[in-house]
């Protein structure tokens, strides 16, 4: 049986959400119900042309409750309560909340209270009960225990695998991180007040130095690195692809060779499906529309006896919206073996 999905906050990442479900088209979940602040007509707009991704080629209507994408209808509401959301009514099973408001377990269980059996919040969040990087801990997920759940950020996703695989080939003593971020949504796009007062000033005229939320995240994923990595996020005057500037300490000695084939050797492997390794020589504007949560960019690679310094790419949109729906359907799949192990264990009892 598919999961029914509803979609709360239409910004960047609940577009590219939405634009990733329904152009996989996959069977285990469907999207039922779309939760918009804007008016349904800039929604269809926005989502059918993007600055950045391109034109989707979808056929996309707006009538006055529902977008009807590719003959898909969808109800469309506007509530910004989350107890207040008709999921019920609508039948969600899981909510996706793209808004960066309720990133913490008070906020995401409204949803709960509104009728939804599961919340995926699209960022790094508070207190819930499981924080999920594909490709490193998704086998955690236990659908009677967890409702409450993070994708954590995007720069986590691109770092977790990376520690992953090293910490595994190399044994990661510690290390430090810069992101190298494109400019979001929360800066200003000219000078004006904000509680950050480096992202106060307008995003394309200056290199800004900010925090990060890695480390926050990384205690619900890597626990056992989380303390021992410690970054800083940079953000630069384009408006997608990011750079991780990954220095660690390993347990020994290591050469650039070993490090670049133990990352040909791990994406061959399962976690392939979420990194992947070049020694092309690239730039961001060539990563636009990847969906690999890291690239490891093999002609940076060096070394220095226990030091190990990289570099990684990352569409901090495209690629993180798309693990969020992996994760979806993960959720979903879960659930349907859930159910069909439950239903086993009642015909064997009968």
């Amino acid at each position: 049986m598919e999961m029914r999905v509803g979609i709360s906050g239409t910004g960047r990442i609940g577009r590219l959400c939405l634009r990733k479900a329904l152009t996989e088209q996959q069977a285990d979940y469907e999207v039922k119900l779309i939760n918009s602040t804007s008016s349904i007509h800039a929604l269809a707009h926005l989502l059918k042309y993007d600055s950045v991704h391109g034109t989707w080629d979808a056929v996309i209507e707006a009538a006055d409750d529902e977008l009807v994408i590719n003959g898909q209808r969808i109800s469309v509401i506007c509530e910004r309560e989350p107890d207040l959301l008709p999921w019920k009514d609508h039948g969600v099973d899981l909510v996706v909340d793209a808004t960066g408001k309720f990133n913490h377990r008070h906020g995401a269980e409204r949803h709960l209270f509104a009728g939804a059996k599961k919340v995926l919040v699209t960022a790094p969040a508070g207190n819930m009960d499981l924080t999920v990087v594909m490709g490193v801990n998704e086998e955690r997920y236990d659908p009677k225990q967890h409702h409450l759940l993070s994708a954590a950020s995007c720069t986590t996703n691109c770092i977790a695998p990376i520690l992953h695989i090293l910490d595994n080939a190399f044994d990661v003593k510690h290390g430090w991180m810069t992101t190298v971020h494109a400019f979001t949504n929360d800066q200003n796009h000219m000078d004006n007040p904000h509680k950050d007062l480096r992202r106060a000033r307008a995003c394309t005229n200056s290199i800004i130095p900010t925090s990060t939320g890695v480390g926050k995240a990384l205690i619900d994923v890597l626990p056992h690195l989380a303390s021992s990595i410690q970054g800083v996020s940079i953000r630069v005057p384009t408006p997608d692809v990011s750079l991780l500037d990954l220095q660690v300490a390993v347990g020994r000695k290591v050469t650039a060779e070993e490090v670049r084939q133990t990352f040909k050797q791990a994406i061959a492997g399962p976690i392939g499906t979420f990194v992947d390794y070049n020694e092309l020589p690239l730039v961001s504007a060539d990563y636009i529309g990847n969906d690999k949560s890291a690239i490891i960019d093999g002609l940076s690679i060096m070394t220095q006896e226990d030091g190990i310094k990289l570099l990684a790419w990352y569409d901090n949109e495209w690629a993180y919206a798309s693990r969020v729906i992996d994760f979806v359907s993960y959720i979903s799949r879960a659930e349907s073996t859930e159910l069909k192990g439950e239903t086993k264990c009642l015909t064997q009892t009968v």
